[in-house]
Order: C-alpha cells, then sequence, then structure tokens
C-alpha cells in the first residue's frame, strides 16, 4: 500500500493545496454529540482544527508511526489534546458508538480491494449510533486526466514526483525521487454507493465539492455524507 512513514517529512506540504475541506469536516463534528473518529488521521491537518473549534473528543487512527508523531507534535503546538491509535482502519473497534466517523484527503483510495474497502465501511457501520453520520471524499477519476499524467513527472508544492496509472487494477503509484512510493485504487460513484448499501448505510447528502455545490458531471471530487438509519 505505501511508505506512509516516508511521506510524514513533507505531508504538510503534499497536502498544502487541500485546505477547503477543514471548515466541511469541522461543521460536521460540530453536529455530532460524542467523539468524532477520524480514519488515517495523519498528522492531524483536519483533527486538530476539529479539537480546536469544536472541543469534541477526537480519536485519530492511523497505521504509520511517523504520521501519528507529526499528529501529536501539531496537537501539542495547538494546545489540544487528540486521542491517537496506532491501527488499521479496517479493524475499527471504537470504544464507544460514536455520531461521527470521517475520512478525509481520499485515504479510502489506499485500501487495495473491494473486500477491504468493503470492511471498513462495515466496521463503520457497526462504530455509529443510529443516526450517525460517516463522511468521507474520493476524487473523480477522470480518463483524460490520466492519461496526460501517466508516465510522467509532475510537482506538487515544489515535491517531484511521478505518476504511473495500471487500469487493470484501477491503481495509481505515486513515486518520489527517492523511490518512496504509495497507491492507490480507485472507485467509482457507483462503487461508493454500492459499498454503503451493503454496509447498511444511507446516502444523506453527495456534492461536488466542499462547499456543498451540487455533484454533476462537471464534478471532480465526491463528499459524501452517509447516515446509519434510525
Amino acid at each position: 500500500m505505501g511508505d506512509y512513514d516516508a511521506f510524514a517529512p513533507i505531508y504538510d506540504d503534499w497536502s498544502a493545496h487541500m485546505t477547503e475541506d477543514v471548515d466541511f469536516y469541522v461543521s460536521l463534528a460540530a453536529e455530532a454529540r460524542g467523539p468524532v473518529v477520524e480514519l488515517a488521521v495523519g498528522n492531524g491537518r483536519v483533527a486538530v482544527p476539529i479539537a480546536e473549534r469544536t472541543g469534541r473528543r477526537v480519536i485519530g487512527i492511523d497505521s504509520s508511526r511517523a504520521m501519528l508523531d507529526g499528529a501529536r507534535a501539531r496537537a501539542k503546538a495547538a494546545g489540544v489534546e487528540l486521542e491517537l491509535r496506532r491501527g488499521d482502519m479496517r479493524d475499527l473497534e471504537p470504544d464507544e458508538p460514536t455520531d461521527l466517523v470521517i475520512c478525509p484527503f481520499r485515504s479510502l483510495l489506499h485500501l487495495p480491494t473491494w473486500a477491504d474497502k468493503r470492511r471498513v465501511f462495515e466496521r463503520v457501520a457497526a462504530s455509529l449510533r443510529p443516526g450517525g453520520r460517516f463522511a468521507f471524499n474520493s476524487f473523480v477519476l477522470s480518463p483524460h486526466r490520466a492519461a496526460e499524467s501517466d508516465g510522467q513527472w509532475h510537482e506538487q508544492q515544489g515535491i517531484r514526483h511521478h505518476i504511473a496509472h495500471f487500469p487493470a487494477d484501477n491503481r495509481i503509484d505515486i513515486t518520489l525521487q527517492d523511490d518512496t512510493r504509495v497507491s492507490l485504487w480507485w472507485c467509482t460513484h457507483s462503487e461508493w454507493d454500492g459499498l454503503l448499501d451493503v454496509a447498511g448505510l444511507e446516502v444523506e447528502a453527495l456534492y461536488g465539492w466542499f462547499d456543498r455545490r451540487p455533484f454533476d458531471d462537471e464534478s471532480r471530487e465526491l463528499v459524501y455524507i452517509a447516515r446509519k438509519p434510525s
């Protein structure tokens, strides 16, 4: 799946272009009653603002020790506390039911198979109270942009990286100059809907961006809010 520890030192720069999602996830956390669970919490880019601006208890789960170290440092600098746990999102089992589980920054795409994703969705559903929400986002794969990027070197916030697409595996490999690599396995709109359905979750809203604009044929992001039936 990738060397996420190696990405930790550059993660702030790598994710610097993604800022508009923070207010979206903070607004959902403000409406939740209990703890907020963030899957793939990374270095706390979203979790820390949630704790700062809502006062909610935030439980962050990540498989990368280095990312969690970054989250601890960010939380300490902000004067907030996060409950950080090293683990696999496929094994999600919070101590108590929650009103809100989030998975920002397309992190569900790091799961390679349908079975992996289905397990996460089922674990999320089991963790939510009736009426609880699961919010996540994913890019919309554009075949035109994929063709333009495939096999090319790119720069994002000054970070040089190579992109390779493998359609037979629905996979994108992102490789840094030092050969550090992470992979993403994309999903379509209908596949996300199917995962929610088999987990017993209902689509409350699907947006085309974090400003809650409607999802349509021009959208480049899928922004979901799903709900566990009451």
